[in-house]
C-alpha cells in the first residue's frame, strides 16, 4: 500500500484531526462558559421578557427589523447549546441545569405574549405570524445548519457568528406565536408554531451534541455511548421530517395546483379574460376551488366541464364555482354601441334622460338605481359602487373613468366601498409613489373621509398630508411613533344629491 492511499486511511485522518484540531481547542474553557450561560439567572429572566416583547411588537406591527432585534438578544440559544453539551459529555447535572432554564423560559415568554394579546386591542393574524405557523423540511435544514456554525462559533472562539447564527434560527418569535393561537384559541396557529419551535429547539440541541463530540467533548465515553447519541440524532430529526414532511409536500402541491389550475381556467375563457381572484382548499374533501373571472363573454357550463378538467390534472374530484363578470372586450367598445345607438333613437325628454342616466351608472356600478343620487340642475351623478370580489382601489378609478365615458354630458362620481384598502405606500425607503398618492387623494375625495398618516417623522408625515389635499384628497397627519404609514379613519356620512 502506497502512502497516497494510506494518507485517506480513517485511522491517519482521525489522527491527524485529534492532533491538529481537537488539541487546539480550550475544552474545559469552553465547557466553563457554557455552564455560566447556559443556566438560570436574573440576566435570563430579564432578557426572555425583553425578547418576548419586542417579538410580540414585531409580531403585530409587523416589522422584520423588530423581530431582528429581538432574534439578536436571543436568551434561549445558550441553554439549548447547553442541552446539547450536556448530552455530548453524558453530564447529566447540566442536562438538568439547561433544560429547567430552557423550560422554564419558554414558559415564561409564552406567558407573558398571552397576557399581552389577551389585553391588546390588536389580535390580527399579521403575515409574519402566519409565516411562523406552517414549517417545513426547510426549517429543520435550516436549524441543522445554523447549529454546526453556532457549535462551531463557540467552541472556536468566533462570538460573532452566534449573532447571525440566532437571527437564522429564530426560537423567540415561534414562542410568541404560540402564546398568540393560546390567547386567541387558534389550535392551527398554536400547534404550528410549536411545531416550529420544538423542530429548531430539538435540532440546535442535538446537531451541537454532535459538534461538540467531533471537536473531542466526552472523549471519555464509550462507543456504545457514541452509537446512542447517534441513534438519539437520527431518531429524533427522523420523527420532525414527518410532519415537516407532510407541509412542504402540501405547500410544493399547492403552488403546482395554482400554477395548473390558471392555465387550466384562462383556456376555457375566450381572449381577453383575466382571472381577478382564486383561492384553493385542498384539505377539503372533494378539493374546493372558488375563482372570479373578469370576461367579455359569459361560458355557459363552465363549472362542470372545468372540474372535470381540473379533477383530470389532480387525480382527485374537484368542487369548482367561478364567478364570471362580463366586462367590454375593449375600452369604450360598450360605450360606443350606446352613442350609436342613441343617434339614430328619438331624441328623449329630460326626464327620460335622468332615467337613463342613472340606470346606466347603477349597471356600471353594480348596484339599484335607488342607490344613485343625480342633480339635474347641476348634472351631477353620485353614488357608490358595489363590492366586487379582487377588485382594488385602482379598479374602482377605472370602473369611474368607464362611467364617465358612458355618460360624457354628466359629472361621475363613483365611491369605491369603504372596506376597500389602501394600497401600500412605498414610504420607508424615501420614495413617495405618485401614483399611490393620487389614488388615495381621489379615494378620499370621494368617500369623504380622512386618509390617516402616522408615524415617522413629522416632516415626512406633514409632506405626505401635503400631497394628498394638493391631489384633492382628505388627509390628516396624526403624531404616532412607530413606522410611518397611512391608513383610512372611519367613514363619514355621505353626502345627499
Amino acid at each position: 500500500m502506497n502512502t497516497h492511499t494510506m494518507a485517506f486511511e480513517p485511522r491517519i485522518l482521525s489522527r491527524w484531526w485529534h492532533l491538529n484540531v481537537v488539541r487546539t481547542v480550550d475544552h474545559d474553557g469552553v465547557l466553563r462558559q457554557v455552564s455560566e450561560e447556559a443556566g438560570w439567572s436574573g440576566r435570563y429572566v430579564f432578557l426572555i421578557l425583553i425578547s418576548a416583547a419586542i417579538s410580540l411588537l414585531g409580531l403585530l406591527m409587523p416589522s422584520v427589523a423588530v423581530l431582528i432585534g429581538a432574534m439578536l438578544l436571543s436568551p434561549l440559544m445558550m441553554p439549548i447549546i447547553g442541552l446539547g453539551f450536556g448530552i455530548a459529555t453524558f453530564d447529566f447535572v447540566e442536562i438538568r441545569r439547561a433544560a429547567a432554564a430552557l423550560l422554564l423560559g419558554s414558559i415564561m415568554a409564552v406567558l407573558l405574549a398571552v397576557v399581552l394579546i389577551s389585553i391588546s386591542p390588536v389580535q390580527t393574524v399579521t403575515s409574519e405570524i402566519a409565516g411562523r405557523t406552517q414549517p417545513t423540511l426547510f426549517d429543520l435544514l435550516v436549524a441543522l445548519l445554523s447549529a454546526i456554525a453556532g457549535g462551531y462559533a463557540l467552541i472556536r472562539g468566533r462570538g460573532g457568528t452566534v449573532v447571525g447564527v440566532a437571527i437564522a434560527i429564530a426560537l423567540m418569535p415561534p414562542l410568541v406565536v404560540v402564546g398568540f393561537g393560546i390567547a386567541t384559541w387558534n389550535w392551527t396557529i398554536f400547534s404550528g408554531a410549536l411545531l416550529l419551535f420544538l423542530t429548531n429547539a430539538v435540532t440546535i440541541a442535538l446537531t451541537a451534541a454532535l459538534v461538540a463530540r467531533l471537536y473531542g467533548f466526552g472523549s471519555h465515553l464509550s462507543p456504545a455511548h457514541t452509537g446512542w447519541q447517534v441513534i438519539l440524532f437520527v431518531a429524533a430529526v427522523g420523527l420532525l421530517s414527518v410532519p415537516l414532511g407532510a407541509a412542504l409536500k402540501r405547500i410544493a402541491f399547492e403552488a403546482v395546483a395554482q400554477r395548473q389550475a390558471r392555465e387550466i381556467l384562462q383556456q376555457r375563457f375566450p381572449e381577453g379574460a383575466r382571472l381577478s381572484l382564486m383561492d384553493i382548499d385542498q384539505s377539503a374533501k372533494p378539493m374546493r376551488i372558488r375563482a372570479v373571472m373578469l370576461t367579455p363573454k359569459i361560458a355557459a357550463g363552465a363549472d362542470r366541464a372545468l372540474a372535470e378538467e381540473l379533477g383530470r390534472a389532480f387525480g382527485r374530484p374537484v368542487d369548482l364555482h367561478v364567478d364570471q363578470i362580463r366586462i367590454s372586450p375593449e375600452p369604450g367598445a360598450a360605450e360606443a354601441a350606446q352613442l350609436a345607438h342613441a343617434a339614430d333613437a328619438p331624441k328623449p325628454s329630460a326626464a327620460e334622460q335622468n332615467d337613463r342616466a342613472v340606470a346606466d351608472l347603477a349597471l356600471i356600478a353594480g348596484i339599484s338605481t335607488d342607490m344613485v343620487h343625480v342633480d339635474p340642475t347641476a348634472r351631477n351623478l353620485d353614488a357608490t359602487a358595489a363590492r366586487m370580489p379582487g377588485l382594488t382601489l385602482a379598479g374602482y378609478r377605472q370602473l369611474e373613468a368607464r362611467a364617465a365615458r358612458a355618460l360624457p354630458d354628466w359629472t361621475v362620481h363613483l365611491a369605491p366601498p369603504t372596506d376597500v384598502a389602501l394600497s401600500d405606500l412605498a414610504i420607508d425607503q424615501g420614495m413617495i409613489d405618485p401614483e399611490a398618492l393620487d389614488l388615495a387623494a381621489w379615494a378620499s375625495a370621494r368617500q369623504l373621509r380622512d386618509v390617516e398618516v402616522a408615524g415617522g417623522t413629522a416632516a415626512r408625515r406633514d409632506a405626505i398630508t401635503t400631497a394628498i389635499q394638493s391631489r384633492g384628497g382628505r388627509a390628516v397627519a396624526v403624531s404616532n411613533g412607530g413606522t410611518l404609514r397611512w391608513r383610512w379613519q372611519p367613514p363619514q356620512r355621505r353626502r345627499e344629491g
